[in-house]
């Protein structure tokens, strides 16, 4: 019992520092030429991604074909860093991949297409999103160079959600796969314009089913928060405390968080561990994992890191 309340002490003071880090980050001035984050490349064997911060807290990807060096661009909110970027790593732009809607994702689909020299395909699931040309759709497919790409329809977060699977052509190596508001690393979108069982379907179903080392790249820099959330959820779990202590030095350095993989959400982030007694037990008891799922939400609705 006197271990248990120390543990308890300590979880407490622990919650309470994290909530003063993230007060003196917000005072902080931001990183390279305003930027939350650094830029980043992250190398798989058949892609590389770039990690291109915009606005407070977003992210934007540019997707690059290793073979043909053809590239698309995930969320371009900021067309003007995704210009110079596509222009410095002299790669083809060639497709624009909007997740959803929501302005600080599809804002900078019309000025990208109109400032750029070039036909631009701009995919999405919802006829909100502006320059959309290409709608799409559960288990669509299209290729950015050899790279093959499936949309996952994932609505909750809004109806008209897609998820993209970025995978070699021949089907091995590291797959990537771009999540917007629907997977945060440890946490996950809002339900504004859906229910918890969808919510369920996209994150337990689908997205769970891509493979563990599938790379997760998420529309938002909110790692810190979301495993704030999770460790009072599930306090013992080590997991999530390490990758706390993992996602400070980075974001000290003012180093993007993204990606995790499949595999590691699983471990980690509540909302993929619904089925799980712990997760379960600080949701009231039920054992249905769509009630878990509708309870989480509305208390991380709620939460204060």
């Amino acid at each position: 019992m006197f271990s248990s309340a120390w543990r308890s002490v300590a979880t407490n003071i622990e919650t309470q520092l994290t909530a003063a880090y993230f007060r003196v980050q917000k005072l902080r001035k931001v990183g390279l030429r305003g930027m939350h984050s650094t830029l980043e490349d992250v190398k798989l064997e058949s892609m590389q991604v770039k990690i291109l911060p915009a606005l407070q807290d977003n992210y934007m990807y540019l997707i690059v074909d290793n073979k043909t060096r053809e590239a698309a661009v995930v969320d371009p909110v900021d067309p003007e860093l995704v210009i110079k970027t596509v222009q410095e790593a002299n790669v083809t732009l060639s497709k624009v991949l909007t997740t959803h809607h929501h302005w600080d994702h599809a804002g900078g689909n019309e000025k990208l297409v109109k400032l750029w020299e070039k036909e631009l395909e701009v995919y999405g699931g919802d006829d909100r999103i502006g320059a959309l040309n290409k709608m799409v759709r559960q288990d669509d497919s299209f290729t950015i160079g050899s790279l093959n790409v499936r949309c996952l329809s994932t609505p909750c977060h809004t109806t008209g959600h897609i998820c993209y699977h970025v995978t070699a052509g021949d089907g091995k190596g590291e797959g990537a796969v771009f999540t917007g508001d629907t997977l945060f690393q440890g946490g996950c979108g809002r339900f504004f314009e859906g229910t918890p069982e969808e919510m369920y379907d996209a994150l337990c179903t689908k997205l769970s089913a891509l493979p563990d080392t599938t790379k997760v790249f998420c529309g938002h820099e909110y790692t810190l928060q979301n495993m704030s959330f999770a460790r009072h959820v599930e306090p013992d779990n080590e997991s999530i405390q390490q990758r706390i202590e993992w996602a400070k030095l980075r974001r000290a350095s003012q180093d993007p968080t993204v990606p995790s993989t499949i595999g590691e959400e699983k471990i980690w982030n509540p909302f993929m561990r619904v089925h799980e007694a712990s997760v379960q037990k600080h949701a009231g008891g039920a054992t249905d994992p769509i009630v878990t799922m509708g309870k989480l939400r509305k208390e991380k609705d709620n939460f204060k890191a």
